[in-house]
């Protein structure tokens, strides 16, 4: 198991990104980027106006405003198996979830608890905590 502690948490702003980095952001299925983190995904790493779910330019789309938690889960774990089968990525997930679509940290921070153990996989600060304690 993976200390989170030595890992570097996902900045806080991402202006730009390594070959090899993937910005891990919030979506709805339509893919309509328009706000938040999924317009900076779209206007700055190539997000794919249209396609609400999965690896499109450097970014990964997980959606989250079709429901409760319950139904960002199986898309949170669809991303994680993504990213344990790809550790030539570097994953910076964002606060996916807790801007626009409206959920709190300690709601969706636990989906990523699988994720804290991959090596290539970085959680926001809020989120570590959370699972940390």
């Amino acid at each position: 198991m993976t200390n989170n502690t030595t890992k570097q948490p996902t900045p806080d702003h991402i202006d730009s990104l390594a070959p090899n980095q993937i910005f891990v952001f919030g979506s709805n299925l339509a893919g309509q980027h328009a706000g938040g983190a999924a317009w900076a995904a779209f206007n700055k790493f190539g997000a794919v106006w249209g396609q609400g779910v999965g690896l499109q330019g450097q970014c990964y789309a997980i959606p989250t405003m079709q429901g409760p938690v319950s139904t960002i889960k199986p898309y949170v774990d669809e991303f994680i198996r993504f990213a344990a089968q790809h550790p030539e990525y570097e994953f910076l997930v964002t606060r996916i979830g807790c801007g626009i679509a409206g959920f709190k940290d300690k709601e969706i921070a636990p989906l990523f608890a699988a994720a804290s153990d991959l090596e290539n996989v970085a959680l926001p600060e809020s989120f570590i905590e959370i699972l940390q304690a």
